[in-house]
């Protein structure tokens, strides 16, 4: 037992990652450890990396020196995604001291023994492909709202992503552990779940019961003590009729749905490997406004893929700018080692890539203003949270605005219905209660 010592967490990447952190740090501290804030002097530092962006070496070398400036003699451990990419590229970063990849990572109480610093980081990591088992995780970070893994990995090939070769194949929690937990959570007095995966669509691989996504989501509809919640990014080939139309009766599922398309022309599209075409993603944009009008819709881009021309990028933009969504994130595309995008001719600048960028995040900007302007002047249900900017705190409505109101403790936690009364020139929402 690591009586008295503390250990502290950063995460990089997505809501899966921080379920993960959560159920890594809650494991630490059964063998003895006490989690404190990544800024305080601890013992140990984790931190938990993501492969998606091309910048990954450069963040977690800032974060281990951010991490030996307030302990030089700390214990720091790396894991996640990246490590499992690149694990001697991060043991041979100074002061990393243990290196853990996909599967090795949640045996992190049973292979830290002792606290001496190593020369050079110990590397602890499987072949993706022998990765089969799945590890429950939620996080309890929050006191608002919660990201539950119910899926982990992709089968998926899609020729400029990396996570399969860091995650390995599609697999599934059991339904009944996803309601074991979702219940738990309810105990924790968690108001909101978010339902997370790798591919969280896929729901079912790797498990004998022939469980379905909607199943989960009808289950987990049946639950009290949680009063929302909402289903992470979705495939639009996976989210089904089905889905759709169960969400738009649903007291507790929100309107809002994360819809990747990352391009809007065929051609693009054929070159990702990604298993639908433009059409497809616009009658289901169609499908869900047609059953809820006021749901928000939230679009995952892709700029500056091998051979996008300027017409490519066009059938883009003016896809996303006639589609009824609400708001984009919007990636630049970067090389990655090992993806078969490499292999195609045609590299698009970086110079035009950025400008592009700028070109659909402008874009986004509008989206998202037109979106809240449709409801100033209406009552919407708001959770409020934690976090505070000075006098100020914020919340979400049930369609995922995001709004402000002045700090009251008694409101954390709480879902009030509010009067969306003003949006600034910065597009912030502000409400009376």
């Amino acid at each position: 037992m690591f009586t008295g010592k503390n250990i502290a967490f950063h995460t990089l990447g997505c809501k899966l990652n921080f379920s993960e952190t959560s159920a890594i740090a809650r494991q630490m501290k059964q063998v003895g450890f006490e989690t404190v804030d990544f800024n305080d002097f601890a013992d140990v530092y984790v931190i938990n990396t993501c492969s998606v962006t091309d910048d990954a070496d450069a963040k977690c070398r800032n974060i281990v020196r951010k991490s030996l400036k307030v302990n030089p003699n700390a214990f720091v451990v790396v894991l996640g995604c990246y490590a499992q990419l690149k694990p001697a590229e991060i043991a041979s970063i100074k002061g990393v001291d243990l290196v853990l990849g996909a599967t090795d990572k949640f045996n992190l109480p049973s292979i830290i023994t002792d606290l001496t610093k190593n020369a050079c980081g110990q590397i602890h990591t499987s072949a993706i492909n022998e990765v089969n088992d799945f590890m429950p995780s939620f996080s309890l970070a929050e006191r608002t709202r919660s990201f539950l893994k119910i899926q982990d990995g992709c089968d998926y090939k899609c020729t400029f992503c990396t996570i399969p070769l860091a995650r390995g194949k599609s697999r599934s929690d059991k339904l009944e552990n996803i309601i074991q937990n979702a219940k738990a959570l309810a105990q924790n007095n968690i108001k909101e779940i978010v339902i997370t995966g790798v591919n969280t669509g896929d729901y079912g691989r790797g498990i004998d019961d022939h469980h379905k996504l909607i199943d989960v989501i009808k289950e987990l509809d049946k639950i009290d003590g949680i009063e929302r919640f909402r289903i992470s990014s979705i495939e639009p080939n996976l989210l089904t009729d089905e889905i759709i139309e169960f969400v738009a009766t649903s007291n507790k599922f929100m309107p809002h749905f994360h819809i990747p398309l990352q391009s809007a022309s065929n051609k693009i599209l054929a070159l990702m490997q990604r298993r639908y075409q433009a059409d497809v993603y616009k009658d289901r944009v169609q499908k869900i406004k047609s059953t809820m009008p006021h749901a928000c819709i939230g679009v995952d881009v892709i700029v500056g893929f091998p051979s996008e021309t300027n017409d490519d990028f066009m059938q883009t933009f003016n896809f996303l700018h006639e589609i009824d969504i609400s708001y984009l994130h919007v990636f630049t595309y970067s090389e990655r080692a090992n993806t078969k995008a490499l292999d195609i001719q045609d590299v698009v600048p970086m110079s035009v890539r950025q400008d592009r960028c700028t070109q659909l995040r402008s874009l986004s900007e509008k989206k998202k203003r037109q979106f809240y302007e449709q409801y100033l002047h209406t009552n919407r249900t708001v959770l409020f949270e934690e976090e505070k900017k000075g006098a100020l705190m914020h919340g979400f409505t049930d369609n995922y605005i995001k709004v402000n109101a002045q700090y009251d403790e008694s409101l954390v936690n709480t879902l009030k219905n509010a009067s969306l009364d003003n949006i600034s020139a910065d597009g912030n929402v502000h409400v009376n209660i």
